[in-house]
């Protein structure tokens, strides 16, 4: 644990973990440094649009689905207004950066601050190689500058979200390819400026995301997160405790995809532990990562615990 709050930065890239090669050397450094593991999700409902599972996704990860707004006193039976997400964590400063226009209306909806990417890398006077200019823009409204923390800050939370076909710096028909190449650089930047021992990377909490977006039908077998022959339909299943992603409280989670997570490494000098993933896959992480598995709606509550804006979640 810190001696003073964390600032945070998310980076989420939306149905690009098919598409993670051995070329993104940056995103196998992180991990290499990381505590690795998996977001688990509910199975889609039939017949899903792409937009409706992004959104769907991102509810998730900000604890916001319509299934969780009465059990976190979101509103009233009916009603599909949903709690801020300052209101539900002492006030954190939240700020979603996407060029996505139906993203951004999320934001909105839950209280949270809107950058567009494109916008902000507009603002690039300096003519600085565009990653280079994002990820020191994105570290000034965290109150790091120059290598230095700064007393206050714009924002305790940035949430990067990056998609398939999105546009960033006016680039058009983008591919997967691209998109995961400009993550690659912007977390490789990142990493520079915040290195084991320096003064930001004490004080950054910094989570890589990446979702499998639609799932197919081999992925039950190629991607699950179950760890023995006793899966989910074995007679033997009985005999072990149920995994505590399975669970809320006491009660069972209903409708729970054993496969097909999110991959999520976190990684702050000094505070989150170190495991033994080198590089950032679905393999390594089951083999090899400290975090296993936990829901997907769970993922707000660690990061707000790292800003000491909510309680631990779990061990």
């Amino acid at each position: 644990m810190a001696d003073k709050p964390s600032r945070a930065l998310a980076v989420f890239g939306d149905g690009l973990a098919r598409f993670l090669d051995h070329s993104h050397s940056n995103l196998h450094a992180l991990a290499s440094l990381a505590s690795c593991g998996f977001l688990s999700l509910p199975n889609a409902p039939p017949s899903e649009s792409e937009e409706k599972r992004m959104i769907r996704e991102l509810e998730l990860l900000f604890d916001a689905s319509d299934s969780d707004v009465s059990k976190n006193g979101g509103g009233c039976e009916g009603s599909s207004q949903k709690k801020s997400i300052p209101e539900r964590f002492m006030g954190m400063r939240a700020a979603l950066l996407t060029n996505n226009s139906v993203v951004q209306s999320l934001g909105s909806e839950l209280g949270i601050s809107l950058l567009r990417l494109d916008e902000l890398m507009q603002m690039n006077h300096l003519g600085l190689p565009p990653v280079d200019f994002l990820a020191s823009e994105l570290l000034k409204r965290l109150g790091f500058q120059d290598g230095k923390i700064q007393d206050a800050s714009e924002f305790d939370l940035l949430f990067v979200h990056i998609g398939v076909g999105d546009k960033v710096n006016g680039e058009k028909d983008r591919t997967a390819s691209d998109e995961m190449k400009y993550i690659d650089a912007l977390v490789g930047d990142i990493l520079q400026k915040t290195q084991p021992g320096s003064e930001i990377g004490s004080r950054l909490h910094l989570s890589l995301l990446m979702s499998y977006g639609d799932v197919f039908e081999d992925d039950e077998n190629s991607l699950s997160v179950l760890t023995s022959n006793c899966g989910k339909n074995s007679d033997l299943s009985v005999l072990f405790p149920r995994q505590s992603y399975t669970m809320m409280g006491e009660v069972q989670r209903n409708d729970i995809r054993h496969h097909s997570p999110m991959l999520a490494a976190q990684w702050q000098y000094g505070v989150t532990r170190k495991d033994k993933a080198e590089t950032f896959s679905f393999k390594e992480f089951k083999e090899h990562g400290s975090n296993l598995v936990i829901p997907a709606d769970r993922f707000i509550h660690e990061v707000a615990f790292k800003l000491w804006k909510a309680p631990k979640y779990g061990a």
